[in-house]
C-alpha cells in the first residue's frame, strides 16, 4: 500500500494540483481582501454609505438582560452573499483573462504548417502526365 501511495503521490498531476490549490487559497485571500477592502466601500459610498456587511433581515431580535446576551439575534445576512457574489465574479474574471493570455501565448509557441497544395483533380493530373510523355519522345 506504501509504495502504491508514493507512486500516487509522485505523478506530476498529483503535485500540480497541490501546487495549484495552494496557490488558489493564496489568490482567494487577495481577492477577498480586494472585495473587502476596496470594491465594497466604494460601493457602498455609492449607494448612501451602506456597509454590505450589515446587510441582514432580523427574524427574532436578540434578548439582553443586564447587558448578557440571553437569546442572540436570528438573521439572515444577505449583504454577504451579495459580497460573495461579487468575489466570486471578480474570481472568475481574472480567471478567464489569465486562461485567455496562457491561450494567446500557446498560439504564438506552436509552429505554422504550411497548408498542403490541393490536390489536383484526375483529368489534370491525367493532362500534365501525358504533357510530360509528349516532351520527353
Amino acid at each position: 500500500m506504501w509504495a502504491e501511495f508514493k507512486k500516487f503521490i509522485n505523478r506530476g498531476n498529483v503535485v500540480d494540483l497541490a501546487v495549484a490549490v495552494v496557490i488558489g487559497a493564496a489568490f482567494k485571500a487577495i481577492i477577498d481582501s480586494v472585495v473587502n477592502n476596496i470594491v465594497m466601500p466604494v460601493i457602498g459610498f455609492l449607494i448612501a454609505d451602506i456597509n454590505f456587511a450589515d446587510l441582514k433581515l432580523v427574524l427574532s431580535e436578540a434578548i439582553v438582560e443586564n447587558d448578557v446576551v440571553v437569546k442572540p439575534e436570528a438573521a439572515i445576512g444577505y449583504g454577504l452573499l451579495i459580497q460573495a457574489i461579487i468575489t466570486f465574479f471578480i474570481i472568475a474574471l481574472v480567471i478567464f483573462f489569465v486562461v485567455r493570455a496562457v491561450n494567446k501565448l500557446k498560439k504564438k509557441e506552436e509552429p505554422k504548417e504550411e497548408p498542403a497544395p490541393p490536390e489536383k483533380p484526375a483529368d489534370v493530373a491525367l493532362l500534365e502526365e501525358i504533357r510530360d510523355l509528349l516532351k520527353d519522345k
